[in-house]
């Protein structure tokens, strides 16, 4: 599954990790002696104006993004030369790329998070006091968001583009790789399934999750002292009372409830989907020969397997059931763990309304990151389902026949 398309894989990811921290503590042991040595803020800052008092690219972040550009790159020069593969340029290029996409849309909404506390504090001062704000200036404010937002758009739209082509890729290479050991593997049990529908099932599943997981990750470094500054605005917090960093505690507890409730609810589901497509595997395969065969063509047959399919089916509604009651009620219920946090600050008006839509915001963002598992925990059930069969699927061919530095691609073409 992923030696096929990913350079050692171990290896890689495990390198992966090690590269990152590496730079990330030089980050903050050297950034400012280095910022003035490499930085090209100052031929690229935009300057502030009236109506961009604080422009996205300011100096300080060009020089954070320009670092962040030459680490992720810098990476995938060690793997040219290194056990280079014939997907290169999509399975670690690519990956690089589509990672630097994810950081840059969690910087902007960084940034906008800023830019809603100051938008909404700038509309209570005109409600609360007509005259003091001028039509130039509550415009300026729509100006200088929208000089950030469409050029966001352009990201999003380029990022679905690339990453759809990038499953694709990691599709072919593993149907090639398969097919390099066809004559051994073609008698497995739903064989042509697992090559044809499996394999872009596994790509797409591992890309979306493997992009959310990072993207969470970039979240909570970027939102969390974030969050955690905006806990001393708004001072005490029902029950827990003034503590520290008190929004923080309560989008881990929230997250971390309704991670482990779910787990708990849902812990026969993988196995019920791996049951799921044995079924609809053997069900295929019959229909396969009554085409090809008129003897096989017995609705007789096609009752039992077709009711084989039904009976686990219906297995998969009655937990689903369940599963679905205690994660709609869960997600439901966090939705009011913001406005119960921030109740006494509110009743008191320790607050002003742009600091809410910042606190607001930045809890949201925190918690959907911390509630990784719980949103993605279905898409990780099916995950779980088809990487069981491909591993199964991959238990059939002979060791003595693999070698690691095949081109799977050469040898089927």
């Amino acid at each position: 599954m992923f030696r096929s398309f990913f350079p050692v894989p171990r290896l890689f990811f495990g390198s992966a990790v090690v590269w990152f921290l590496l730079f990330l503590a030089l980050w903050f042991l050297a950034g400012p002696a280095l910022q003035s040595v490499l930085s090209l803020g100052a031929w690229l800052a935009v300057e502030p104006s009236e109506f961009n008092p604080e422009p996205f690219f300011n100096a300080d972040r060009i020089w954070l993004y320009q670092y962040v550009v030459m680490v992720a790159y810098g990476f995938c020069i060690p793997w040219f030369f290194y056990k280079r593969n014939h997907w290169y340029w999509w399975s670690v290029v690519g990956s690089v790329t589509i990672l630097l996409f994810i950081y840059f849309q969690v910087q902007i909404s960084a940034w906008l998070n800023d830019w809603y506390g100051d938008f909404f504090n700038l509309v209570q001062e005109a409600l609360t006091n007509p005259g003091n704000i001028t039509l130039g200036q509550y415009f300026g404010e729509m100006v200088t968001v929208s000089v950030v937002l469409i050029p966001n758009i352009m990201v999003s739209v380029i990022i679905s583009f690339y990453a759809a082509h990038y499953v694709f890729r990691w599709r072919r290479a593993m149907s090639f790789y398969y097919m390099s050991f066809w004559q051994e593997l073609r008698f497995t049990e739903g064989a042509a399934q697992r090559v044809q529908e499996d394999t872009m099932r596994f790509a797409s599943i591992v890309q979306g999750l493997g992009t959310s997981f990072i993207g969470s990750m970039i979240t909570l470094i970027v939102f969390l002292p974030l969050l955690y500054s905006l806990s001393e605005q708004v001072g005490t917090l029902p029950i827990l009372g003034d503590v520290d960093g008190g929004l923080v505690f309560v989008a881990l507890m929230s997250a971390m409830f309704g991670t482990v409730v779910l787990a708990l609810a849902g812990y026969r589901l993988p196995g019920l989907e791996f049951e799921n497509q044995k079924v609809e595997a053997a069900l295929r395969k019959e229909l396969v020969y009554g085409e090809d065969n008129a003897e096989r063509a017995d609705p007789v047959s096609f009752r039992e397997f077709f009711q084989a399919v039904q009976r686990n089916y219906f297995r998969l509604y009655k937990h689903y059931l369940y599963f679905n009651i205690v994660r709609y009620a869960y997600l439901q219920g966090a939705n009011f763990v913001t406005l119960i946090a921030l109740g006494p600050a509110i009743v008191a008006g320790a607050i002003t309304l742009g600091v809410y839509q910042q606190v607001s915001n930045a809890f949201d963002r925190v918690e959907n990151s911390l509630q990784y598992l719980v949103n993605s925990w279905t898409t990780i059930i099916e995950l779980i389902s088809v990487y069981k069969r491909l591993r199964a699927f991959e238990s059939h061919i002979p060791a003595d026949l693999e070698d690691p530095d095949a081109d799977w691609n050469e040898a089927v073409a």
